[in-house]
């Protein structure tokens, strides 16, 4: 027992570890954002839509409900491969004609 005390008291032991990374985790996303920003667009537009087509699921009509989901499935892939889509093109802009651009101004400004 004398043991077990002594390696509490002499370790910083964190005995609440989600609390302490939760931290991390905001701070991290939010700086996965800034980076590239239309990765929170894609998945708030599948959120949506899968929102979407649960509260229209008892609304479908005549529709089965394989062809209901399936319907689901492709708009919210859309509105993924949407967004990743915009991402590396915002990304190709940035690399080839922003940082090009303040390479030419910052040579013509020495």
């Amino acid at each position: 027992m004398s043991r077990l005390k002594s390696i509490m008291s002499s370790s910083n032991v964190n005995l609440f570890p989600a609390l302490g990374q939760e931290d991390d985790q905001t701070s991290k996303l939010i700086r996965k954002s800034k980076e590239s920003p239309f990765v929170p667009i894609g998945i708030a537009g599948f959120a949506s839509v899968v929102a979407y087509g649960l509260f229209k699921l008892k609304a479908r009509g005549n529709k089965k409900m394989s062809v209901h989901l399936i319907h689901m499935r492709v708009a919210a892939q859309g509105c993924v491969v949407g967004a990743m889509t915009l991402g590396v093109l915002y990304s190709m802009y940035k690399e080839y004609v922003v940082k090009p651009r303040e390479a030419k101004n910052s040579l013509l400004h020495k």
